[in-house]
């Protein structure tokens, strides 16, 4: 039985921090049917919106109701009208390899007016791989990026091909923060010179914002909270402005975090999980400096995207967090208590009916989009069933 826990010692206040070319595309037409899904709250139709593509990675909401999609193989299309388009032109130098490639896409706070987007990616130099954020403007007919601009590098490149976290999330403010995994090389995340195995936080164009935790010394100075071995879920509450990570654990340990600014999540040196051998790893569950997960799984459900619900399709997930996994190809609800934030459930939904589920987004209208990761992936869009005559 999956043991499924809030650790006691969780909870810290927080004052706010502010959908390849080689593949043939196909939408459903507005006429399919939709899956009804009964849930422990409410009966949730799901709709298939576009299936063929190439692993895809991340989707973002444009206000228009258009989708952007990223392809892990280096692919940015977007979804509007029920068509997709063909790849978006002027990307960075993107390396697909390993677990690389295009990874998340996020729009800026002011897109509707800037049309600015960031992108999330695997760069390589002399030294290897390594991950980059870059950001661009999207053309008025989505079909080209211009203004492309590298603005983070990762400052330790090496050959490993994993762990690349990426995933985006932009505050209010217009900061970026971002994860990038611990490479694969676990010690990095206790190295706090070394931009692996944290999240970040840097401005619109890349500069160090003045109150990061490292900015005056210390550690890296985009910098933002490190001991994170691969966390590629990241969303911002748009109503309490708490900051929500997630992250792979090894066998076992994936966990839920409240990154604050210059805090240690434990990574290597606690765990709720083991080593793939069945070793125990570092001192244990707990330590001295080091914080506590929100909410961890044993065994492991290998998570991916995940966002906090605020929406008003589906008021009784008001607050809740969504969470993608790929190992049980489902989507994980998580009830948090209005005031204490303690994880009270957890509901499985979908499990094993659409493929990996890599990232899940809150669409504008309410309902949620996910990704699934497949040679054939999808983009998904889950909203409130219709209410029976019956």
């Amino acid at each position: 039985m999956a043991n499924n826990h809030t650790p006691a010692r969780q909870h810290r206040s927080m004052a706010g921090i502010g959908f390849s070319a080689a593949l043939s595309l196909t939408l459903t037409s507005g006429a399919m049917a939709q899956e009804i899904v009964p849930t422990q709250e409410v009966d949730v139709a799901v709709e298939v919106l576009a299936t063929g593509l190439d692993h895809p990675w991340g989707v973002e909401p444009l206000p228009d109701g258009s989708l952007l999609v990223t392809e892990r193989s280096g692919g940015l299309r977007q979804i509007r009208n029920g068509k997709v388009s063909d790849p978006i032109n002027g990307l960075p130098d993107i390396t697909a390899a390993g677990q690389g490639g295009l990874l998340d896409v996020a729009i800026a706070a002011d897109f509707s007016t800037s049309r600015t987007i960031f992108l999330s990616y695997t760069a390589r130099n002399e030294s290897g791989l390594g991950t980059a954020i870059a950001r661009a403007r999207l053309s008025e007919d989505a079909a080209a990026l211009s203004d492309v601009k590298e603005i983070f590098r990762m400052n330790r490149f090496t050959s490993v091909g994993r762990h690349f976290g990426s995933r985006i999330a932009v505050a209010q403010d217009g900061s970026l923060y971002f994860t990038i995994g611990d490479r694969g090389e676990s010690e990095r995340a206790q190295d706090m010179n070394d931009h692996a195995g944290a999240v970040l936080r840097i401005d619109a164009i890349g500069a160090v914002p003045a109150d990061n935790p490292f900015a005056n010394g210390g550690g890296a100075a985009e910098l933002w909270s490190k001991g994170h071995r691969n966390p590629q879920g990241l969303d911002i509450d748009p109503k309490t402005g708490i900051l929500y990570s997630v992250e792979h654990g090894a066998r076992g340990g994936d966990e839920i975090n409240r990154p604050e600014p210059g805090l240690n999540y434990g990574w290597p040196e606690i765990s709720y999980g083991r080593h793939y051998s069945g070793a125990e790893i570092g001192q244990g569950s707990a330590a001295e400096g080091f914080e506590q997960p929100v909410h961890y799984w044993d065994p492991s459900i290998a998570p991916g995207g995940m966002a906090v619900y605020r929406g008003e399709m589906f008021p009784e997930w008001d607050g809740d967090l969504l969470v993608a996994a790929l190992k049980f190809q489902l989507l994980v609800r998580l009830d948090l208590d209005d005031e204490s934030g303690e994880v009270l459930s957890e509901e499985r939904l979908l499990k094993g009916a659409y493929g990996r589920i890599r990232d899940v987004r809150v669409a504008p209208d309410g309902s949620v989009l996910l990704a699934t990761d497949e040679d054939n992936g999808s983009i998904l869009r889950l909203s409130r069933a219709p209410v029976s005559d019956d």
